[in-house]
This record gives structure tokens, C-alpha cells and sequence, in this order.
């Protein structure tokens, strides 16, 4: 059943991205004059299809990674004489360019819009204070101290700890200064220093760019202290109940709530003693941990969940904006996470980041379902996250992508002639393969990492 729903939202998610896509490029041909035969979500046999006034047939298609939009063209038949203008190689060569990029700007636009909705249910962050300093790291040589707060990164403002993830993940391979900026909470005074970058976490898999900066950042501490139990669970069964609060498992302390579920996770089908606090009384429990398969491993799972401790306000940066404000940070953010995207790209290609960081169909599909399932919000931020991915992809001068025709056209407009046929052939017969490459590298990746 969770595999299903983990496919089903990964289809949906995909099935957006890919309608916003094509709808693009099929919005302003028809802009164009030009006569659109298909518009299909998926490739292959179409699951179903319709047809409307003006003839276009509309197909959702059995292989559901992409989609298409079929326009009038002669080089993919004969064209009758009546229907030549409405042919789209017989359009200016600026008005194919815009057919062509209107597909990626779709993306962006879906990411803008998204983000600006985000944005005025209000955003909240945890504020990126030290609570350590790693010795001999870029951090401790810059002289930061625990206490303060992370306020800028080369320059460019880190009001929460994810503005200063992504600042870092900026200077990912990076080798020079880099400037660091921090305050003590109750002061204005700023302290800037600067540490020496060499090679910057090359070839690190999942690099974690603050702890590799020496950071560790405050977290609320979360105590085990039990909210819901689910029916029928290994919980339930050994006689948990809500308010319960976990002190030691098997003799050994419990802190604090990851440390609980990590020593769960770790014993599937063995016996835990376990010691509660129960409206102030020590009780005793025995739970056995049921197994469960959780992405190729073997974990073990009671079924209860932790009371969320209420954040102190000085640990929480909230922002609520208007929609003009909510609209100009949705357009820079789309503009940052753009511009990251091509570096990352520039920079795997260099060597730089480790090409073990790129994702195939699996991991989006289990990333789609986790964040469906911590809420809306958290869909619709990955939601905008993959389509500028694929806006930024779909741009890269490679034959078959939209980047490679607006290449191809670009050349055209300069020279006045379009470039020869043959040699767009082979361009696309190289393009189709580093394409099916790299599509197999990445669901390389995701099956090492299963």
C-alpha cells in the first residue's frame, strides 16, 4: 500500500510538472499560428485521448517520465499547401525560438507562483544561531563563537538556517575566502572575519554544508515524551499511552526522542525493557519492535509519535508578507535556486561536486511522498524546487533539449540560415545519447542508494 501511494504521488507530481511544461510551448504555438497535432503527458500508448474543436488530440500515455507537444512540420510529413503557414518550420525564426522557451519559462512560472503562495500563507524559520564550533574548521578559524548568529554568508543575508545552507551549498567546491558575518542576538553589533576555503567538501555524497563550515546549529531539544499511539501497534500492545514519557530502554538513558527512535530502529522483533514516567510514577513496559522495510532496510517500528515542543521565540524568524513583498521574494528565490542550479551543474562538470548527488526517478518519487506527507506546504516547496530543475535542465545547449533547439535557432538568427540538417542530426544522435546517459547514471544512483 505505501509503495502504490509513494507511485501515485510521484505521478502527480511529475504529471504537473510536465503539463505546466508542454502546456508552454503548446500555449504559444498556437499563439504563433501554428497548427499543434498532439498535446500527451507521458510517451508511448495513449491510455486515453480526446480531441478538440481546432483538431489538437489530447493523450495521457502509458510511460508517464515526460511528455510532448506535436506541431505541424514538414520534415515529419507531407504538409498540405493550405496548412504551409500554419506549419511551425515555416515560422520566423524568433517565433520558434518562443515556442521553444516558452516551455522552460512555464517551469519558472509554475515556481514563482507557487512560491508567492507560499509566501503569503507566511514563512517561518529557525534562526541560525551556534550551539558549537568545531576545532580546526573554517569556522573556528574564523573566530565565530557559540551564541551568536550566522547574519550574512560572503555578503549575502542567512536570516534562517536554511538561507544559510543555501548560502554555503553556493560555495560548494570552492576553494578562497569565504566571509562570515554573526551578532550576538541582543546586539547590533556585526563581527565579519573570514576563513580559507581549499577544494570545499569535493567530492563529498550528500555534503552537509554547516557541519562541513564546523557548525552545529541550536534545535529545540525534543524529549520522548508521547503523544498519539496507533491502534493495533507494538506500542498499543505493550501498554503505551499518550503522556507517556521515555526515561531509559534497557537500562540505558533516553533523552532525548532520536536517540529513542534510533534504539528502536536498530532492535526490530527484540525485546525492549522499557522505563516511563507516567503521571509521575515509574512505570515499566516491554515492547517488541515490529519489522518494517523502509527503503531497502530492515528497521524496527513501535507506532507512536512525540509531543512537538513549542519553539521559543527567539529561535523562530517569521516572515508575513503582503503580495507585492511575497511577489518579489517568489521571483528572487525562483532567481537564486535558477542560478544555483546551473553553478551545481558547471561545477559537477568540473569535478567539484561528486555526480553521486544526482537523482533519478526513484529518489524524486520517495521525496514527492515524504514531503505529501508532511503537508501541503511541504509538496508545493518541492513541487517548485523540481520544476525549475527541469526549467534549468531543459535549457542546457544539448541536442533534443529545448536548449539545443534554441542553440541550433540562436545560430540561425545570427548567421541569417538555418544550420544544416545533417549536422543538427548528428547533433541530436549526440544529445540522445549524453541524455540517455545521464538518465541512467542517475537511476544508477538511486538503486545504489536503495
Amino acid at each position: 500500500m505505501e509503495l502504490l501511494q509513494t507511485i501515485a504521488i510521484a505521478l502527480v507530481t511529475l504529471g504537473v510538472l510536465v503539463s505546466f511544461h508542454e502546456f508552454g510551448h503548446f500555449w504559444v504555438a498556437r499563439r504563433c499560428g501554428v497548427r499543434v497535432l498532439r498535446f500527451s503527458v507521458g510517451f508511448g500508448f495513449p491510455l486515453f485521448k480526446t480531441r478538440d474543436a481546432s483538431g489538437t488530440e489530447y493523450t495521457l500515455s502509458v510511460i508517464p517520465l515526460g511528455g510532448y507537444v506535436r506541431m505541424l512540420d514538414e520534415r515529419e510529413g507531407d504538409v498540405p499547401a493550405d496548412q504551409l503557414s500554419e506549419a511551425f518550420n515555416r515560422q520566423s525564426v524568433w517565433a520558434r525560438i518562443a515556442i521553444v522557451a516558452a516551455g522552460p519559462i512555464a517551469n519558472f512560472l509554475l515556481a514563482i507562483a507557487v512560491f508567492w503562495f507560499l509566501f503569503l500563507r507566511g514563512e517561518t524559520g529557525l534562526v541560525p544561531l551556534i550551539a558549537d564550533v568545531e576545532p580546526d574548521s573554517p569556522a573556528f578559524y574564523a573566530g565565530v563563537e557559540v551564541g551568536q548568529e550566522i547574519v550574512a554568508i560572503d555578503g549575502r543575508e542567512t536570516p534562517t538556517a536554511a538561507a544559510l545552507t543555501m548560502r554555503l551549498l553556493d560555495r560548494l567546491g570552492d576553494s578562497g575566502d569565504i566571509r562570515i558575518a554573526a551578532k550576538y542576538p541582543d546586539s547590533d553589533v556585526v563581527y565579519e572575519s573570514s576563513a580559507e576555503l581549499d577544494r570545499w567538501l569535493v567530492g563529498s555524497e550528500a555534503p552537509d554544508p554547516v557541519a562541513g563550515l564546523g557548525l552545529t546549529l541550536a534545535r529545540p531539544t525534543v524529549v520522548p515524551l508521547i503523544d498519539e499511539v496507533i491502534v493495533g501497534g507494538a506500542a498499543e500492545t505493550a501498554g503505551f499511552i499518550s503522556g507517556d514519557l521515555v526515561i531509559r530502554a534497557d537500562g540505558t538513558p533516553m533523552p532525548t526522542w532520536s536517540e529513542w527512535v534510533d534504539y528502536v530502529r536498530s532492535r526490530p522483533g527484540e525485546r525492549i525493557a522499557v522505563d516511563v514516567i507516567r503521571e509521575g510514577i515509574e512505570v515499566a513496559v516491554v515492547v517488541t519492535p515490529e519489522t518494517k522495510q523502509v527503503d531497502g532496510q530492515t528497521m524496527g517500528s513501535v507506532g507512536m509519535s512525540v509531543v512537538v515542543p513549542t519553539l521559543p521565540e527567539s529561535m523562530v524568524r517569521v516572515f508575513d508578507r503582503g503580495p507585492i513583498e511575497a511577489l518579489w521574494a517568489a521571483l528572487g528565490r525562483t532567481s537564486d535556486l535558477t542560478l544555483f542550479t546551473f553553478e551545481s551543474i558547471g561545477k559537477m562538470l568540473q569535478g567539484l561536486i561528486s555526480p553521486k548527488n544526482l537523482s533519478g526517478p526513484i529518489t524524486i518519487a520517495q521525496v514527492a511522498a515524504s514531503t505529501a506527507e508532511s503537508g501541503l506546504d511541504s509538496w508545493l516547496g518541492f513541487l517548485a524546487l523540481l520544476s525549475i530543475s527541469l526549467g534549468a535542465l531543459n535549457l542546457l545547449p544539448i541536442p533534443v533539449l529545448d536548449g539545443g533547439h534554441l542553440l541550433f535557432y540562436g545560430i540561425e538568427a545570427l548567421l541569417g540560415r538555418p544550420v544544416p540538417e545533417r549536422i543538427q542530426a548528428a547533433g541530436y544522435q549526440v544529445g540522445l545519447a549524453m541524455v540517455l546517459s545521464l538518465m541512467v547514471f542517475a537511476l544508477y544512483n538511486d538503486v545504489v542508494r536503495l
